[in-house]
């Protein structure tokens, strides 16, 4: 008997994680893998792309977990530098473009996995296209990125966007020595944080040396003489710069699939069952930054783009891909970050998420620090915590503070996934020392109020 054909178009974390569980559970001559990469890099952490720019990553190699070479040698046909042009579903079949010859053909499979990631936001400015001006979303941008960095003539950056990518970002140029400015439209970053939070973050990123201008819809990127970018407009102002980078998020990367007529949910992201098989499709799977997420606190899908979901997805569809079990039962919304000393974290929901469900809910606020207060070195915190009323079962944690702050946050993912309340968190066992936290750890101490809120509120 012949073998299967799988087709894997995508080569990082979704793409080749599926391609490679798939591989260790049947062999060549059960199972032949072709996957398709149109970059020159695979298995690669993008999230440490801010981490290389600054510095504190010394190398671009550091950031790739399996070469090309690697994946070919465990038999994958692993076909770099060619992009998935079609998708016909009806006749099973892709055909592809090898990106330096231009040659194509088509190639059928059997089975197929869709891993086609995220496109980063580029708003169609003036300018925006103009040299010094760049986003971060692979390698070969950050390549070009730390290139752009070195022609500076000045040391004058802009940051556009205020969500992750955008802050960590400015910590990362901030490092480089340049003058950071951020712009974001929304009334603080991370529009991911109630804004009692993101005034906090604010502050902190202020006091870092970031400036930060709220309320900044960007019109147009100005360049000089030379066509170099020397500044950005928003409104009646411009903003010096000396290079541009654009941190605007991602939109699913689902153009093959919007025009082979797959299934797609109100962002864009294709839509799965909990096998990451795209509904109504027996023979395709999708996984990572282009697929939709159940969201189990809201009940709700959502495009939420984050490697350590795609990296679940992969581990499943190659187990399905080869006649095993897996499913994916959602996500709680999970994040994390940092920029400069302060960290940050959320996961559930916040007020805004919550009110556009229609839950009632109270809120519990409280400042506390990462360590025994007498400790030397405690630093400050904030634990933010959205507890339903009348049930009191958790909703949502936020969290801004020092270092060890941002992975409590941890604690409260595993909460909402095991559908705590808030009273039956205050009966957590968590770790103490004082070099690691107060006797009540702010998580707990968090809790503790919204229960009090929540009797409160009858």
């Amino acid at each position: 008997m012949a073998a299967e054909r799988l087709v894997v178009i995508g080569g990082d974390a979704a793409g080749m994680s599926a391609a490679s569980q798939a591989r260790r559970l049947k062999g060549p001559e059960e199972l032949e893998i072709v996957a398709f990469e149109r970059s020159g890099f695979t298995s690669y952490s993008a999230c440490g792309i801010p981490y290389w720019v600054g510095g504190d990553v010394p190398e671009h190699d550091d950031l790739i977990a399996r070469t090309p070479e690697e994946h070919q040698e465990r038999g994958i046909d692993l076909r770099m530098r060619t992009e998935v042009t079609e998708l016909d579903v009806a006749g099973r079949r892709v055909r592809s473009r090898d990106l330096a010859s231009g040659a194509e053909e088509w190639t059928s499979y059997d089975k197929l996995v869709i891993a086609t990631g995220a496109r980063p936001v580029r708003p169609a400015l003036p300018g925006i296209e103009s040299p010094g001006v760049h986003g971060v979303h692979t390698i070969d941008d950050g390549r070009a990125l730390l290139d752009s960095l070195e022609a500076a003539g000045r040391r004058r950056a802009v940051v556009v966007g205020g969500g992750y990518i955008g802050i960590e970002m400015a910590e990362a140029l901030l490092g480089r020595g340049f003058e950071v400015t951020l712009l974001t439209r929304g009334a603080q970053p991370m529009h991911s944080l109630d804004p009692d939070m993101g005034d906090r973050l604010t502050g902190a990123m202020e006091r870092s040396g970031i400036r930060v201008v709220t309320g900044a819809e960007v019109t147009e990127v100005l360049t000089g003489d030379s066509g170099r970018v020397r500044a950005v407009a928003a409104a009646s102002t411009e903003y010096a710069a000396d290079v541009v980078v654009l941190g605007l998020g991602v939109t699913p990367g689902t153009d093959l699939a919007r025009a082979a007529g797959l299934p797609l949910g109100a962002s864009g992201g294709l839509l799965t069952d909990t096998s990451m098989r795209v509904r109504g499709h027996a023979d395709i799977w999708a996984g990572g930054d282009c697929v939709e997420v159940l969201d189990v606190v809201s009940g709700r899908h959502r495009f939420i783009a984050l490697g350590t979901h795609a990296n679940k997805h992969g581990q499943i569809i190659g187990s399905n891909v080869a006649g095993g079990y897996g499913t994916f039962p959602g996500v709680v919304g999970t994040a994390v970050t940092k920029v400069c000393e302060t960290e940050v974290a959320r996961t559930g929901l916040t007020e805004r998420q919550a009110d556009e469900e229609g839950l009632q809910y109270v809120t519990a606020t409280v400042e506390s620090t990462n360590t025994a207060g007498y400790y030397p070195g405690a630093a400050l915190m904030t634990v933010k915590m959205l507890a339903e009323r009348r049930t009191g079962r958790l909703l949502g944690v936020q969290i801004v503070g020092g270092a060890g702050a941002a992975k409590r946050i941890d604690v409260a993912a595993v909460a909402l996934t095991a559908r705590m309340t808030v009273e039956q968190m205050t009966a957590l066992d968590l770790a103490y020392a004082p070099p690691f936290s107060p006797v009540w750890d702010p998580v707990l101490v968090a809790a503790r109020k919204a229960v009090s809120k929540v009797r409160a509120a009858g």
